[in-house]
């Protein structure tokens, strides 16, 4: 019996040394990494543009900062009224200067700043945002560092920060930190008592995160910043589908991934740290962040994420991770499997774009997820993640600028950067938005409708009558495409009240539609087809005010969709009834003139030629040119969906050709193959007036001749 129980307590005294020990070195290892605090951080001297202020000291009675209001919102903790003093696009950010907090006895209340805080001040100064006066900031940043919870005093520091001279409860401060939490909870905030102000912080969950508020970022990684990776084209191929690398993985996913390597293993590499068998200390083993192994075989960090396409990222004791953005850094495309966390910069980044992201519970279902997505969608997701990586995570002053720009985005909304500014890759050449070009103001309001004609003078001259009727209208100038016949006399042209011109071509081509006449003196053209008889005026006055409000568009009436064919591997022109759609006919459409220059003189490959050649497709053409150039999709006007003409003879129609539809899908893998991806964007949208449909007085509405389905 005495054997049994001198067992038991050698067990419990084991388990007792190890449970410490480990304690103890997990809060080593939290302090020195990833953010590290060393005697040379100490050293750096303070920012050109960074004041400094005589050491302050805080008697032991003095007040505390109120404890983090976790109901905070934009519209309840923010004073707006801070913002806008200086400019009513841009905030203003004032930085404290530096400054020694002493307690009662002279010591320092605060630890010098870390190498990584002192990038982030320096961002801020060396900014368009610094201000130099506290009073008209919109944002303060204590020159504090938070960085690491793990050396941060919490008591003292709140302390410090209520005896700022503008903190008043917190608000319209910013916090920076990294590292929230400590042993053994490792809580996903900052814990430290900071009231009203904003938290810029890594390892948010949905818990911890105050929408419209904080701002998440993503956990630094300063151990990997230094590691030069040999370039990497998004179509390389990678000798492994999947790759882990965290180490001290949880024991339950590590059994599931286990079980995953032992059928998956020229596809899956499962790694763990080195277990070196020379006679090495416990600590200097666990510090070895460069090598990880797999077996006796050992792999240089964070150079194998680079062998493979897709890279776990699952939940460790901290909900955030730096193997996301090592894996962003080495090209490889992050598998997120951590339930509630709040990802970095979530509210402007579209992440389905560059990662995958699964539920906690689906973990052994990874594989099935990520073998079907096809190869096309690896490429894309790849170059996202490099430009989420160039843009926003690569060093201390692009997370920086990130967060304020955010910020500034709540701020002025009307300012804001759009969707696509945010996730959009650049494409060569090409321009966002031609209103912001120094462009020559047109010399007329309204708009010009260039109308593209053969042989077809009764339906013509009814198209004229109609478009006549547009208040808008400032010019009619008919394209006159027939060289065997002259167009008739001007005195047998309708009598509009408006400038007619009539331009005779040299040759019959589609593309003459798009030239830049100088008789167009308007920036907005209509391109109306001659047998398009049914549009009204509303209709077409309610399209001129679409199109001003999204100039930069194709807004047009009849629409259509690209699909892709399984079966054949190729694209498809759809011309059925859809909610999606991808293109505006140029049969009937607004446009920028801007676009006709480009299609005329900048198009790419041999498009030009092709539709010339082939008498069709030229609305296509201008679709791609247009989606490639500003990134968005047409926009369709009024539920008219069918557009026929009551006044031909099928055989007139280019669409009763049976082999028509033929040739539009053979034009889409043509411009896609020239252009070297598919530019074309879906969309489920459609332009109605208000209260087109509702049983009001006519005296209310002004566009009430709108046609039905």
């Amino acid at each position: 019996m005495k054997w049994k129980m001198a067992v038991v307590y050698k067990k419990f005294f084991v388990v007792l040394f190890g449970a410490v020990f480990m304690s103890i070195l997990l809060a080593i290892l939290s302090m020195l990494w990833p953010v590290s605090y060393d005697e040379q951080d100490s050293q750096h001297s303070a920012p050109q543009k960074l004041k400094t202020a005589s050491p302050v000291e805080l008697p032991l009675n003095s007040p505390s900062a109120k404890r983090r209001d976790e109901s905070c919102t934009f519209y309840s903790c923010l004073d707006i009224y801070r913002c806008g003093n200086n400019d009513l696009t841009r905030i203003s950010v004032y930085v404290y200067p530096l400054q020694q907090f002493l307690d009662e006895h002279g010591e320092s209340l605060t630890l010098p700043i870390s190498k990584e805080f002192y990038e982030i001040l320096t961002a801020i100064l060396d900014s368009p945002f610094s201000t130099d006066d506290p009073e008209a900031a919109c944002f303060l940043v204590p020159s504090i560092d938070l960085l690491n919870q793990n050396n941060i005093r919490l008591k003292e520091t709140s302390r410090v920060l209520a005896s700022l001279p503008s903190w008043n409860d917190g608000s319209n401060h910013i916090l920076f930190n990294i590292l929230p939490g400590s042993v053994p909870d490792y809580s996903t905030v900052l814990e430290v008592d900071s009231g009203k102000a904003i938290i810029a912080g890594g390892g948010f969950s949905t818990w911890s995160y105050r929408r419209t508020f904080d701002v998440s970022l993503p956990v630094y990684n300063p151990l990997v910043m230094d590691v030069e990776l040999p370039p990497k084209s998004y179509l390389d191929s990678r000798p492994w589908l999947l790759v882990s690398a965290q180490i001290g993985l949880h024991h339950e996913y590590k059994a599931v991934l286990t079980e995953m390597e032992s059928y998956l293993k020229t596809d899956f590499l499962l790694l763990d740290k080195c277990e070196n068998e020379e006679e090495e200390g416990i600590l200097q083993r666990t510090l070895n962040f460069s090598m990880r192994c797999r077996g006796t075989v050992k792999y240089d960090y964070p150079h194998v994420l680079q062998d493979a396409t897709f890279c776990l990222v699952l939940r460790g004791a901290r909900l955030g991770q730096t193997v996301l953005s090592d894996a962003l850094m080495a090209g490889c495309i992050p598998v997120v499997i951590a339930d509630g966390y709040v990802l970095p910069f979530s509210e402007v980044l579209d992440w389905k774009m560059a990662a995958i992201i699964i539920r906690e519970e689906e973990l052994s279902g990874t594989w099935e997820i990520i073998q079907s997505l096809s190869m096309e969608r690896i490429y894309k997701m790849r170059q996202q993640g490099a430009l989420y990586w160039q843009r926003y995570f690569s060093t201390m002053t692009a997370i920086t600028l990130t967060t304020l720009q955010i910020l500034n985005d709540r701020v002025f909304p009307y300012a804001a950067r759009s969707y696509e500014d945010w996730n959009e890759i650049p494409r060569k050449n090409a321009i966002r938005n031609p209103l912001f070009l120094p462009m020559i103001p047109p010399s007329s309001q309204g708009f010009t409708a260039v109308i593209l004609t053969y042989d077809r003078l009764e339906s013509l001259f009814d198209v004229i009558h109609q478009v006549a009727k547009v208040p808008s209208l400032a010019k009619v100038v008919v394209v006159w495409n027939n060289q065997q016949k002259h167009p008739p006399q001007m005195s047998a042209w309708p009598n509009i009240g408006k400038p007619l011109k009539v331009i005779k071509t040299h040759q019959n081509k589609l593309s003459n539609r798009f030239f830049p006449y100088n008789e167009i003196e308007t920036e907005c053209i209509l391109a109306l087809d001659d047998d398009i008889v049914m549009l009204t005026a509303d209709e077409l006055e309610f399209g001129y005010e679409v199109w001003r409000e999204f100039s930069d568009r194709l807004i047009g009436f009849p629409s259509r969709v690209h699909l892709w064919d399984n079966g054949t591997s190729k694209w498809r022109y759809e011309s059925e009834w859809t909610n999606a759609i991808s293109m505006v006919l140029t049969g009937a459409a607004f446009y920028h003139k801007y676009f006709s220059y480009l299609y005329t003189y900048k198009m790419p490959g041999n498009i030009k030629a092709w539709v010339d050649e082939h008498m069709n497709c030229e609305d296509i053409a201008m679709n791609f040119l247009i989606a490639n150039i500003t990134g968005k999709a047409p926009i369709k006007v009024t539920p008219r969906k069918k557009f026929k003409c009551p006044e031909c003879i099928n055989k007139e129609m280019i669409s009763a050709d049976v082999t028509h539809m033929v040739e539009r899908s053979d034009c889409i893998n043509q411009f896609a193959s020239i252009y070297q991806s598919m530019p074309l964007k879906y969309v489920e949208f459609r332009a109605d007036p208000v209260l087109y449909k509702d049983n009001f007085p006519s005296e209310l509405k002004i566009f009430n001749d709108v046609g039905s389905l």
